[in-house]
């Protein structure tokens, strides 16, 4: 990683054929955040990004990348940044269609 990474960390990345926002889990990539695999030091970051490249080299995966999170009570990593908690949630639009019907 070029620049130093704000800890703890979860990847985010997008399907490359649903176009689905989905995050690395401890053995594949999840629909929710709920289940990503933490990282809390950088090499565990460095590791966690080096599994998702390998992924988008095989164009499973589009644009991966770490993500600042909080750990929620519930032991839930919570993205930090606008942006990630707004594509945590699903589509803005037409909410009942898409994984956010579910929410």
């Amino acid at each position: 990683m070029s620049k130093a990474q704000p800890l703890p960390a979860i990847v985010i990345a997008n399907d490359l054929l649903s176009g689905d926002v989905i995050f690395l889990g401890a053995d594949k990539w999840e629909l929710t955040h709920h289940h990503a695999a933490v990282a809390s030091d950088l090499s565990a970051a460095e590791s966690l990004l080096a599994r998702a490249k390998l992924d988008f080299e095989a164009n499973r995966i589009v644009d991966p990348y770490l993500v600042q999170v909080q750990i929620a009570g519930d032991g839930t990593p919570v993205p930090v940044h606008y942006r990630e908690k707004m594509r945590t949630r699903g589509p803005t639009i037409r909410r009942d269609l898409g994984k956010q019907a579910g929410l």
